[in-house]
């Protein structure tokens, strides 16, 4: 049985990247090896993020005119769903007593390469939201998933329901993914970088054996 402290994981990467289906992988075993754990997404995880994500995945907010929200405004919608999940469920899931390991399909480092770097948001206004509503909660290991851009389009393109996070150009997703290999290089301490352009069993078997070396 795991008893140490909680340990928050986050799994990041651009669509097509397999990250939340290595999310769902890792509480799967987790929770056979009967280690305590939760998992959670983000923008969502809480019925009031889970609104606020609604809003923010469709494609426009007015159909008839196709209206989109400004980067800023979009950026703010994004930033007050992860104010939601963590004040009613990180925060708790993090600083019980119950000492589990929290899982969570995109966080932080999502706002920064989506909008910062792909979509041109000034960093230092998403620092300082950031400042004031992450409440010294930070990952303890993040896990960024790369993959061939090839291979995430053939990905997305089997999908049967999509969201406007899937339709993005090509050089779109080079650009966000190049951000992303860009923070696991600056905050080397948490992230761990995974190759996962084959559908095989190797990432997964990678993942689960970081974890269990960290918990352990």
């Amino acid at each position: 049985m795991y008893k140490k402290k909680s340990f928050f994981i986050t799994f990041e990467g651009i669509e097509g990247s397999g990250k939340s289906f290595q999310s769902r992988r890792l509480y799967k075993i987790l929770r056979e090896k009967k280690i305590p754990c939760i998992l959670t997404r983000e923008p969502g995880g809480t019925k009031g993020a889970e609104k606020i994500r609604n809003i923010i995945l469709e494609d426009y907010f007015d159909s008839k005119t196709h209206q989109q929200f400004n980067k800023y405004t979009d950026t703010l919608l994004y930033l007050a769903a992860r104010n939601e999940h963590i004040i009613s469920k990180l925060k708790s899931a993090l600083l019980n007593s119950k000492k589990q390991i929290v899982i969570c399909d995109r966080f932080m480092d999502s706002t920064t390469a989506y909008q910062v770097y792909g979509k041109g948001v000034n960093k230092n206004f998403v620092d300082l939201i950031h400042k004031h509503i992450l409440r010294n909660i930070e990952p303890d290991l993040t896990f960024i998933l790369t993959t061939k851009i090839s291979k995430a389009m053939q990905r997305l393109k089997k999908r049967k329901k999509k969201n406007r996070y899937d339709k993005f150009s090509k050089n779109f997703y080079i650009k966000v993914q190049r951000a992303f290999i860009n923070i696991a290089k600056s905050y080397k301490k948490r992230c761990f970088l995974v190759d996962n352009s084959k559908d095989t069993k190797e990432t997964e078997e990678t993942i689960i054996k970081k974890v269990l070396e960290l918990i352990n």
